[in-house]
């Protein structure tokens, strides 16, 4: 990559704690999330004046998952900040997740002095190396001369390519240092390359086997909500009458209440979409990986199909599975240039299957039952939001049926961590997507275990009076866990139940609103109460304890190999 200028130079010297500050502002930063420290002490002294919103977690992995949750539903990079040694260490997890899903974070973490690096200095840690794995890019600044071009080529690698997470390590003696540049501050980027217009010749090859295909299915990831492109997937569906399935960060790519949808597929994914995909002629991978959790067995997948796979990295194509027609570019331009060479089919044959399959196998629970159902909550906070709340998740039985019985309209809808699967996103999450859509009604649905690792950020909501909405789907269990027992260790449910506080007097104790709720009657009256509530509020359902996530396709199985259809069937 060429260089770039990007500022002008400061007429006078000024401290590396002072450039940091000015380069994010020049970076249209706006909101941070972090916690201090010795050793950042120094920026945090800038930032007392600096115009900048900034949200103190009450623990950095916290504030990491904030800033994760603020960059997916705005679109902007989401910074934290964490002092060395302990406090950079806590940003592993969240940096992991935010790596796993492609998320564009800038981490900036303090660092010892650059004499006392290697020394075993007080808290320090070597925050590059422990972070490598987890990070897009990292690196640490030596000369206070590339402060400046550090930082903001930190945000143009985290937000560009497959987006994902940069940090920049700050020793303190950079940060106190004085600097004054002469001349413009430039990018140097030299290896680093982004294609984002795709080859016309395999654009062309992809429209015409999109043309001669009789059974095709658009397989569409998180890819497409990070490039902007669900017009431009919806206009290439419509266009040429394609099915649209949607890995669970893919939903609300596509509009999931349009006749075209087949929600999402995968291990708990609708046995609709998990037959077309089997019995496909052509699939078209838009912006996603084929992740183990979408593709079953890989031996099997889609065994009929012709596969075309646009993504903006090269590295993804034909990783897990062969790929006959590649085009390597930004989904958004491609989908554009795809859509002009297509041509429309009725495929009246391939609609009317998988009408039968909806009709035979759609996602449903025992409505007759005196318990609180998990789905039936989710359904009805669909009902009252309608189709227009963020929903952010845990992990486990909650998220899934979250992606179940949610019907998501819009990209930046669902917030949850997919590649990871970490717990204790949904609460931190929440207050990232609230932070970032301050008129948003935003909700997370939760598992109890999940809400217990990181429950104290709701001390943060109260704090900067976040009137975020916690659903707790409270059923003694860690669900997922306890499921798996059940169907593959003949119920020995080792160490999956934790007793668990009383979480409404822990929300009042935090100063947020706390209900209860163990009666299927009251479920519509609390879910109304709950979303009136200008203030954080946490209402804990005691849903059915042991309450299954159906359909499931076991580990090592194909994707039309799924448990549970004959328990689906007999609730018709």
């Amino acid at each position: 990559m060429k260089s770039k200028p990007l500022a002008a130079a400061p007429a006078t010297a000024k401290s590396g704690a002072q450039i940091i500050v000015d380069t994010l502002i020049e970076e249209g930063v706006d909101t941070m999330f972090g916690y201090t420290g010795g050793v950042v002490l120094p920026l945090f002294d800038k930032l007392f004046d600096a115009p900048i919103n900034f949200i103190v977690p009450r623990h950095e992995q916290g504030g990491c998952h904030m800033a994760d949750a603020y960059a997916r539903v705005s679109g902007k990079a989401g910074v934290v900040v964490a002092t060395s040694g302990p406090g950079a260490c806590n940003l592993v997890t969240g940096l992991a997740t935010a790596n796993m899903d492609s998320i564009p974070i800038v981490a900036l973490t303090g660092q010892v002095r650059t004499d006392l690096i290697g020394n075993d200095a007080f808290q320090e840690a070597d925050t590059t190396g422990i972070t490598r794995p987890v990070t897009k890019y990292n690196c640490i600044v030596k000369d206070i001369k590339d402060l400046a071009r550090t930082i903001h080529e930190a945000f143009y690698i985290a937000s560009t390519g497959r987006q994902g997470p940069v940090l920049v390590d700050l020793p303190v003696d950079i940060s106190v240092g004085k600097y004054q540049a002469d001349g413009p501050v430039e990018m140097d980027l030299p290896g680093y390359r982004v294609r984002t217009k795709g080859h016309a010749r395999q654009i062309s090859a992809a429209a015409h086997a999109i043309n001669k295909s009789k059974k095709p299915v658009l397989y569409v990831g998180g890819g497409v909500i990070s490039s902007n492109a669900s017009n431009e997937l919806r206009a290439l569906a419509e266009k040429a009458n394609i099915p649209v399935t949607m890995t669970l960060l893919g939903l609300g790519s596509y509009d999931q209440t349009m006749p075209e949808s087949l929600d999402m597929l995968g291990m708990h994914g609708s046995a609709y979409a998990n037959y077309a995909v089997q019995e496909c002629d052509l699939l078209i991978a838009v912006g996603a990986r084929f992740d183990d959790r979408v593709t079953g067995k890989i031996a099997t997948f889609a065994p009929k199909a012709k596969i075309v796979h646009i993504d903006i990295d090269p590295a993804s194509i034909s990783k897990n599975v062969r790929v006959d027609i590649p085009v390597v570019g930004d989904a958004k331009e491609i989908l554009t240039s795809l859509a002009q060479e297509v041509e429309h089919c009725e495929r009246k044959e391939w609609f009317a299957k998988i009408a039968d399959w909806k009709k035979k196998f759609p996602f449903r629970y025992d409505q007759d039952s005196g318990t609180i159902k998990p789905q039936y909550l989710v359904e009805e906070i669909c009902r009252q939001t309608k189709n227009k709340a963020i929903v952010t998740t845990g992990v486990g039985q909650n998220q899934m049926w979250a992606a179940q019985f949610y019907k998501f309209t819009r990209p930046r809808q669902l917030i949850s961590s997919g590649g990871l699967g970490t717990m204790g996103f949904g609460l931190p999450a929440a207050i990232g997507a609230q932070v970032a859509d301050p008129n948003a009604t935003v909700v997370d649905i939760d598992g109890d275990h999940s809400f217990n690792m990181t429950m104290t950020e709701l001390a943060t909501a109260v704090e900067h009076n976040l009137p975020i909405k916690v659903c707790i789907l409270n059923n003694g269990y860690m669900g997922m866990v306890r499921q798996w027992q059940e169907l593959f260790y003949g119920k020995r449910y080792s160490k999956s139940y934790l007793s668990n506080p009383d979480y409404a007097e822990v929300a009042r104790a935090l100063g947020a609103v706390g209900m209860t709720v163990d009666k299927k009657a009251d479920v519509p009256k609390a879910v109304k109460e709950m979303l009136a509530q200008k203030r954080p509020c946490v209402v804990d359902f005691k849903v059915d304890r042991e309450e299954n996530v159906w359909p499931m396709v076991p580990a090592g199985k194909s994707l039309d190999e799924m448990d549970g259809l004959d328990v689906l069937e007999r609730l018709i």
